[in-house]
């Protein structure tokens, strides 16, 4: 899968995710380190990324949009640290795999993940 990390997140994530197969992406990397939220989903969207972040406002701007993409992973985690936000990601890989694939707002917390598929609240 094709990631795009937010600044909130640690690049080195990155790094420890390519080795595994993914396509990975930071926003600072890539000259958007004050890009707005929306213009990030648009970047995600027509490459095909999944979007990390710890904020809350990508979600929000995906359900108010209507659009079936880009995915996005949303971290709610107490503490933001590589080990454990790449652990967490594993363990509700075989869960979120397929709705990231085909259109999704992931929500991982310390010990829940929670799915909505896009477009939220619209008839599919």
């Amino acid at each position: 899968m094709k990631f795009l990390l937010n600044m909130n997140l640690p690049r080195e994530m990155a790094k420890q995710l390519a080795p595994l197969g993914h396509e990975c992406r930071h926003v600072a990397d890539i000259g958007m380190a004050r890009a707005a939220d929306s213009e990030i989903l648009a970047v995600a969207r027509n490459r095909g990324e999944c979007v990390l972040t710890h904020d809350l406002d990508y979600g929000q701007l995906l359900a108010f949009s209507g659009d079936r993409a880009p995915s996005v992973v949303i971290y709610r985690l107490r503490r933001i640290e590589t080990a454990r936000m790449l652990r967490r990601l594993a363990d509700a890989w075989n869960e979120i795999e397929e709705p990231l694939r085909a259109g999704a707002v992931v929500i991982i917390e310390e010990s829940a993940t929670r799915i909505r598929r896009l477009p939220v609240g619209r008839d599919k």
